[in-house]
């Protein structure tokens, strides 16, 4: 027989589910209307960013912080948006874990696989979309989704599309030793491999080269088309730089006494006050490494750009 206290202790228990039922708030669908939107670690602008969500993605939104943040799911991690940029409609439990879901395939891992340079990675699942990164060859991405021949990919704080003509699938774990960024360092290490390289007026790589032939091949290897003229790169590619502020990786240009052209000259600066160039100099041509502060260059010299 069961008693009456046992009775009562299952009515209130069913009694509590019921009401935790009913009151049970259904989850909210957010869909970013930002052109790329930072997914933080916190809800704050000073938290650290742990990707990009491009406009039109959608997320789970778990809860409104009321100070101008939202709590959100997407691509089963948990993190902040700003709420300035997130239109978010309630569309019950099902629906947003469906939305979350739409945006992850079980796709694994892919390897890019390339022959020279590093593969793009851009904002949208395109060509004329922005580039928003770089990665090198051997590097392992997460496959997140696959449209009209493009990956989207994670790697790192990275997020984007990249071409599947240079991905291959693998089961291989995702890097996290290679850099997800172009680098100056990487570009120094790429134009001392070819130290050493003949000089020739109009050549540009790969086994030989002028001094502009140089700097333009160098930097396309890494998806950076630049101007193929000394004068041409000085006033119209990158930032200016003041010596003071060279860093490894920026071009560096001189001028001949009397030349009426803005630049006759251009390397790539290489850090501790040195560059390395395609030299005409019949004493030592070809691909060598040279000192700013030599007489020759420290007279000539009319300024520097970044590319990168």
């Amino acid at each position: 027989m069961i008693s009456a206290k046992l009775v009562r202790k299952s009515l209130v228990t069913a009694l509590l589910a019921g009401a935790l039922i009913v009151g049970a708030s259904a989850s909210s669908v957010g869909t970013v209307t930002a052109s790329a939107l930072n997914f933080r670690s916190g809800a704050s602008t000073s938290s650290a960013s742990m990707g990009l969500v491009y406009n039109g993605s959608k997320v789970t939104v778990l809860e409104d912080l009321g100070n101008g943040w939202y709590k959100v799911k997407y691509n089963g991690q948990t993190g902040y948006m700003s709420a300035d940029y997130l239109s978010v409609t309630d569309e019950g439990e099902s629906a947003s874990e469906s939305a979350a879901e739409d945006n992850k395939e079980d796709l694994g891992n892919g390897k890019v696989t390339l022959t020279s340079g590093t593969l793009n990675v851009r904002s949208g699942p395109s060509t004329a979309y922005s580039k928003v990164g770089s990665l090198y060859n051997g590097t392992v991405v997460e496959l997140e989704a696959k449209e009209n021949g493009w990956y989207k990919i994670t790697y790192g704080s990275l997020t984007g599309y990249v071409s599947d003509d240079y991905i291959t699938p693998t089961t291989a774990a995702v890097s996290t030793s290679a850099s997800a960024s172009t680098t100056g360092a990487a570009i120094v290490a790429k134009a001392k491999q070819y130290l050493g390289c003949p000089y020739v007026y109009g050549a540009s790589g790969p086994n030989s080269f002028d001094c502009s032939g140089f700097t333009s091949y160098i930097y396309r290897q890494f998806g950076y088309s630049i101007n193929r003229t000394a004068s041409t790169q000085f006033n119209g590619n990158g930032t200016s730089v003041s010596r003071e502020n060279l860093q490894p990786g920026d071009l560096v240009f001189f001028r001949d006494f009397g030349a009426s052209k803005s630049a006759t000259h251009v390397g790539i600066y290489i850090g501790n006050g040195q560059f390395i160039h395609a030299s005409s100099s019949s004493s030592a041509s070809g691909v060598k490494i040279s000192n700013l502060a030599d007489s020759w260059y420290a007279a000539r010299y009319v300024g520097a750009k970044r590319i990168v």
